[in-house]
């Protein structure tokens, strides 16, 4: 915006229509105004953008994008025109805050962050449909809307970047438009824009709403490049905690090669699956929360049940609180539930409680350490063992090795005795299938969704 626009104390009249009411934003190649369409009495944003250098030709080639595009996370364009010092676009106002200002107040949650990522690849898919890379996705020019719904609704700023298959791209030789920390690498090596590069920039995006920093940022803009041109760690060494699917879907999106990136469509039905978007957005997710806090619950009741020390109805208690406390604390909820048996074993052996202390820390330990499939598989195998254990206490079957015992090591000898042979293939067997089983199930209604496309394509 010239200087002459800022001074200027009246309310300014923008293409003949548009009343300049305040002023939105500004950057380094223009400035955003709320305005009153005085003929069709709406509010819209209207860009200002000087007409000289290639701000003016990115301005056009914006709003030749705009016109392009009928999408709900791309903002409608009314009006583009010029005069002597500017270029103007009037878009649809959408009130709301960007994603990094939403990332900066902490307003930004897992499920909320993949909803953007979703609605952002869905309208890059609309635009890569149509021959358009946008080359500048960033949370910066991602808006998401406040019109008092509390679902999410997304818009996608600034094709001033854009790209099209059939014209130039307003770039000398060497000249990488965009924002650095967000541009794939290709881009970096002077290979042109394409689709995927708007993929690898949803995933920089996604990555860093996720683990709270940005897996690329360096002092300087050399140590960034080489950053990028590395490639990301796993996202799953900032949170291991998240979905499988989803820190696949991730790592799928910030490969090198960006030929084995996914479409933005692709992408977008990955993350759209219930265990990606949390249990606030979708009731697939609830399992992979009640699931830990069912288990403790059954473990910590069991256990009371099992072996006598507790009042008789003080098992049920137990496990409500083990259970409540897994879901609210998860580390805090498996330390309860394992320390339940604690003072029933001490109650018949000092020796079995100190070992089985031993064996419940260890097993706490392998539990927090681990994830996705390790954890299942650790956890079948400690289940299987514990049972074993529960059984031999309750019904007896160790002899005198263990009553009165103030000693570990003898206790022990004393369950290996009665341990019988098949639990040298029942503990593996157990974390085998539990940490296989999910990917198997994945597995089958992947092949089922499969043939259920093929069926309708050949139908």
């Amino acid at each position: 915006m010239s200087e002459a626009l800022a001074l200027r104390p009246e309310p300014r009249l923008f293409l003949g229509r548009y009343r300049a009411l305040r002023p939105l934003g500004s950057g380094g190649s223009g400035s955003v105004w709320l305005a009153r369409d005085e003929q069709g009495g709406r509010d819209v944003a209207v860009k200002v953008v000087p007409r000289e250098g290639k701000s003016g030709d990115r301005a056009r080639r914006e709003a030749q994008a705009m016109s392009k595009l009928d999408h709900p996370a791309c903002p409608r364009a009314y009006a583009c025109g010029r005069d002597a010092e500017n270029v103007y676009i009037a878009y649809a106002y959408v009130p709301g805050s960007t994603f990094r200002e939403s990332l900066r107040a902490g307003r930004v949650t897992d499920a909320v962050a993949v909803e953007v990522a979703v609605q952002v690849l869905d309208g890059l898919a609309h635009a890569h449909d149509r021959g358009i890379v946008h080359r500048d996705v960033k949370p910066a020019n991602v808006l998401l809307a406040d019109d008092g719904d509390e679902e999410i609704s997304v818009r996608i700023l600034d094709f001033g970047l854009a790209r099209f298959a059939e014209g130039e791209t307003l770039t000398a030789a060497g000249d990488v438009p965009g924002t650095l920390a967000y541009i794939a690498p290709e881009r970096l090596h002077g290979e042109p824009a394409g689709p995927a590069g708007d993929v690898w920039s949803v995933g920089v995006l996604l990555y860093e709403a996720l683990a709270g920093r940005h897996p690329f940022w360096r002092p300087s803009l050399g140590e960034t490049a080489a950053a990028i041109a590395q490639g990301p760690p796993p996202l799953r060494t900032e949170r291991p905690d998240l979905p499988d699917r989803l820190l696949a879907a991730v790592d799928r999106a910030l490969v090198v090669d960006p030929k084995q990136r996914p479409s933005a469509a692709k992408l977008a039905r990955i993350l759209a699956r219930g265990d990606n978007r949390g249990a606030a957005r979708d009731i697939a997710s609830v399992p992979r929360q009640l699931l830990p806090a069912i288990a403790a619950g059954i473990y910590a009741a069991g256990a009371a049940a099992l072996l006598p020390f507790y009042p008789e109805r003080g098992a049920l208690p137990l496990g409500v609180a083990a259970a409540a406390l897994t879901l609210g604390a998860p580390r805090f909820g498996l330390a309860f539930a394992l320390a339940v048996p604690i003072f029933p074993l001490g109650n018949a052996a000092l020796g079995l409680a100190l070992l089985y202390t031993a064996f419940a820390a260890a097993a706490w330990l392998a539990l927090v350490l681990t994830r996705g499939a390790a954890r299942r598989a650790v956890a079948a195998a400690i289940g299987v063992v514990l049972v074993f254990v529960a059984n031999a206490v309750h019904a007896g079957p160790i002899g005198h090795g263990i009553p009165g015992s103030r000693h570990p090591i003898a206790v022990a000898e004393a369950l290996l005795e009665a341990a019988p042979q098949s639990l040298v293939w029942q503990v593996p067997l157990a974390a085998l299938a539990a940490g296989a089983l999910p990917w198997a199930v994945g597995q089958a209604r992947e092949l089922s969704r499969r043939a259920v496309e093929a069926r309708t394509y050949t139908g």
